[in-house]
């Protein structure tokens, strides 16, 4: 524990732009404790906030630059990924992704504030082309904003982060062993939130080909889109209407779904697990549907069989909100 501790006081810096890079990155290692540690150490003289905070900031934006370019090269796939290498539930990814859409780049200037809505807000700036110096700006302001507080915390708090340190070192390698086994209780508990969110999204699914077998029997389903405006640009299948999760009551006087009881409702979304279209189709159920499922592979899985997509021209209202919000998002006038 006590060359723990001397690799604080000698690599602060270091450690502070390692332990914000790979927590901007996405590994799950908490950067806050280590910089109200180092906060509290520039008390001593040695460091100084500025410096803390300079640092800090510089890795964030590291980090978020890979984002953005790993946004506007890759697209969509790139929040896919982190779908599937997230701890947290699949649905965050929609709902931050969502958050970008309504306020754009000056969202940047909290996102590090909310859990798991960093990278997805640099990778959507440039998957909608923000434009550089604009993302730059309101991401900087973040990254200064974010670690500006942890240090004064740290500032402010000294004498008891002081106390905290001498007992750890006092402790010898139980320290090591607490910080060890507090980093596995709190992965642990991700873990174990992110499985129970699967679980309660059991349900029957429908494949892409039942789905297509339905349509071709003129059988009609009533068929529920529940991704992003953004995620729409590809197409819809065919007849599908919107509903909004974020605006669920709304959406749903909005979207012509009116029979209850009879007809079945095929929800998809554009995400693992069809994390999205469970959680909307569960809603419905509670409002009164009976027969509802959710779309095993949602969009990806259509569009891989070949089946065709309805583009544009049935859903003009929405395509003009979409254009409205990408232009506030993009500072475009």
């Amino acid at each position: 524990m006590q060359l723990l501790l001397t690799l604080v006081e000698q690599y602060g810096l270091w450690l502070v732009f390692a332990n914000v890079l790979a927590l901007q990155l996405g590994l799950p290692t908490p950067a806050y404790p280590t910089l109200i540690v180092v906060g509290a150490m520039t008390a001593r003289g040695d460091i100084t906030v500025v410096q803390v905070i300079a640092v800090a900031t510089a890795a964030s934006l590291v980090a978020d630059f890979i984002w953005y370019a790993a946004g506007g090269r890759h697209g969509r796939r790139v929040l896919r990924l982190m779908c599937r290498l997230s701890l947290s539930p699949d649905s965050c990814v929609r709902q931050t992704e969502s958050i970008y859409e309504r306020w754009g780049a000056p969202s940047l200037m909290v996102a590090k504030f909310v859990p798991g809505f960093a990278a997805v807000a640099t990778s959507m700036a440039g998957l909608v082309h923000t434009p550089l110096w604009r993302f730059a700006l309101f991401d900087a302001i973040g990254a200064v904003l974010w670690s500006g507080v942890a240090v004064a915390l740290g500032w402010i708090f000294r004498d008891a982060v002081n106390d905290v340190i001498a007992v750890l070192g006092q402790a010898g390698h139980w320290g090591l062993v607490a910080l060890a086994v507090a980093l596995a209780l709190y992965l642990a508990v991700k873990v174990v939130r992110r499985q129970r969110l699967l679980r309660s999204l059991r349900m029957a699914r429908l494949s892409v080909e039942e789905l297509s077998e339905m349509l071709a029997n003129e059988e009609q389903p009533l068929i529920v889109d529940v991704r992003s405006l953004a995620h729409q640009e590809q197409g819809r299948i065919p007849g599908a209407v919107w509903i909004d999760s974020h605006a669920f009551e709304a959406s749903l006087k909005a979207s012509g779904l009116h029979d209850r009881t009879a007809q079945e409702v095929i929800v998809y979304c554009a995400c693992p697990n069809e994390a999205s279209a469970a959680l909307v189709a569960k809603r419905l159920m509670r409002a009164g549907f009976k027969r509802v499922r959710p779309l095993r592979g949602g969009i990806d899985a259509w569009i891989e069989k070949g089946y065709d997509v309805e583009v544009g021209k049935a859903w003009e209202g929405e395509s003009a909100q979409l254009r409205s919000r990408s232009a506030r998002s993009t500072g475009v006038p």
